[in-house]
């Protein structure tokens, strides 16, 4: 599902989003992961400008990216 999304977005924004997740991956330690609410329980997100990324913590390690969209589209 993410991947799918991920891959119809315009290749410039689907860049950043890349780069954004690699960056939460070498900076987990020092950040606090902003929770979601509601039906997205459970999961969190992270900002790319105008996109959200809703990943869960599936492991000690292990970042797992469930959503990946538009801000009107992920909450909805």
């Amino acid at each position: 599902m993410a991947l799918e999304a991920l891959a119809q977005l315009d290749p410039v924004v689907k860049d950043r989003i890349v780069a954004k997740v690699a960056w939460l991956a070498d900076n987990f330690e020092s950040i606090t992961p902003e929770p979601l609410h509601r039906e997205l329980r459970g999961l969190y997100k992270l900002r790319v400008g105008d996109h959200r990324v809703a990943y869960a913590l599936t492991g000690r390690n292990t970042i797992t990216i469930v959503i990946v969209g538009h801000r009107r589209d992920v909450y909805h």
